[in-house]
């Protein structure tokens, strides 16, 4: 735990009491605050008690006593209207901060050789996957590495920080919109495209929470920047005119003078005199495709601000695991392939994958986003058929209609049994392939526990076909 510093002997509000309020929450006892914990969920509130935090009605609290309202991140800050605690807290002059501000306001309050290496990715695709890439290059390179953030274990839970240490940390667009302070060694932006505008407003408004990620940085510091898209383009046009900061882009599409580039898997360094072949990523197993390739430039450039070598670089990126969740082959059957690409919440993360097999059954659906799946109308006719889940189910459907035969699944469990079906009964090699283009939060807790529910499904179909042979 990193206990928070800058409100000893002060009360904070906590407002969202799942693993990152909670989290907050003994984070900011332990640093010697006070805290007023609420939740709408009578479970929440609960569990809270039961490890002896104090809950307090919010709704009808006294709020001039509050130094500030920590949220949990998935509360409106802004859209579509905000939450009543923004409004109360914006009433009494209470501040309004996430649990990153407070990660970030310890640090800065640390003396200036105890503060750790802060590498911080965000963007609408790839951050789970980078991350866990940078953290494993870091951890082989022999660095002492934590790893959080909106991937795992909130910030605040992570281990009590020191000047040697690294935090490898995603950050999401709802947490940067909660955070002012944050001044990372290495912030990274790995693509922008049209997501949680129902949370943002405007694309403007979901532009300007990611370039956040760069609000504090200064001399010293590194950006590294995604122009394959037309926004990442124009932030490191900006941020290169601003002069700063130490600027890479990065690009899986083509060749740059300057910069960190993929061109058809090979991995070139071009931030010194002349371009440098550092890997051929078509030979790491756990990096496949090109959105892939851009995440492997991004890990390079950060592991190279950290000072890791060219060649360690490489040769870690190269061992990389992989993910759960990301494109991960989670069983076979016979000659079917079941792969799960649950953290796909959007139809560009779905992309990746539908675009990496030649053909596939699809698991699709959830809480669905603007757009839905209009964008992926190219790749309909690699989908031999959709069996579709949770309340974007029937939209998806209309829009699959007449381009890819449509099962009206409801559920997970539904859905993968009917895909193996036909899967099997194609006599081929085949995938199933879950990559949703839509949140999770109609019929899941989030979009890992969607996975899991993919998981155990096909679990209980090899057991079922263990059982059969056993019996013949």
């Amino acid at each position: 735990m990193i206990p928070v510093r800058g409100f000893e002997g002060k009360t904070v509000a906590v407002f969202g009491l799942a693993r990152t309020g909670l989290a907050a929450a003994r984070a900011l006892v332990a640093g010697g605050a006070q805290v007023a914990l609420w939740d709408e969920k009578p479970a929440a509130r609960a569990a809270a008690e039961a490890e002896g935090l104090p809950v307090v009605d919010l709704t009808s609290a006294d709020w001039s006593q509050f130094a500030a309202v920590m949220l949990s991140p998935g509360v409106p800050l802004t859209h579509p209207a905000p939450h009543w605690t923004v409004e109360k807290a914006r009433a009494a002059g209470v501040e309004v901060l996430g649990d990153m501000e407070l990660f970030a306001r310890t640090v800065n309050a640390a003396p200036e050789h105890k503060r750790p290496k802060i590498v911080a990715i965000t963007g609408t695709n790839g951050k789970s996957t980078t991350t866990a890439l940078i953290a494993h290059i870091c951890s082989q390179a022999g660095r002492d590495t934590r790893i959080g953030g909106n991937i795992g274990v909130g910030v605040l839970d992570l281990e009590d920080m020191h000047g040697g240490a690294v935090y490898v940390l995603e950050i999401s667009s709802y947490q940067l919109d909660l955070t002012s302070s944050l001044k990372p060694d290495v912030s990274i932006i790995l693509n922008i495209s049209p997501d949680h505008l129902e949370r943002h407003g405007t694309m403007e408004n979901y532009v300007a929470a990611k370039r956040r990620i760069l609000l504090n940085q200064g001399k010293g510091d590194t950006a590294v920047i995604g122009v394959d898209d037309s926004w990442g383009a124009r932030i490191c046009t900006e941020i290169t005119a601003a002069n700063r900061r130490t600027i890479v882009p990065i690009s899986a599409s083509k060749a740059m003078s300057r910069g960190v580039y993929a061109l058809d898997g090979l991995l070139y360094d071009a931030t010194g005199d002349r371009a440098l072949e550092i890997a051929d990523l078509k030979r790491a197993r756990s990096l496949p495709g090109r959105h892939n390739w851009q995440n492997a430039a991004a890990a390079y450039a950060a592991a190279r601000a950290l000072g890791i070598a060219p060649e360690e670089a490489g040769e870690h990126l190269m061992s990389f695991p992989g993910l759960a969740h990301r494109m991960e082959t989670v069983s076979q059957l016979g000659r079917v392939r079941f792969v799960n690409d649950s953290k796909a919440t959007n139809a560009d993360a779905a992309r990746q994958a539908m675009s990496s097999y030649p053909k596939f059954y699809w698991i699709a659906g959830g809480q669905p986003k603007t757009g839905g799946i209009d964008s992926l109308s190219d790749l309909f006719g690699r989908v031999e058929r959709a069996y579709l889940i949770g309340e974007a189910a029937q939209a998806f459907g209309e829009t699959l209609g007449g381009k890819a035969p449509v099962v009206q699944a409801g559920t997970m469990d539904a859905a993968v049994a009917a895909a193996y079906a036909d899967a099997a009964a194609s006599g081929q090699d085949a995938i199933v392939l879950l990559s949703p283009a839509a949140a999770s939060f109609d019929q899941f807790q989030d979009f890992e526990d969607r996975g899991e529910a993919f998981r155990r499904a096909v679990q209980r179909l090899a057991a079922g076909a263990a059982t059969n042979r056993g019996a013949a």
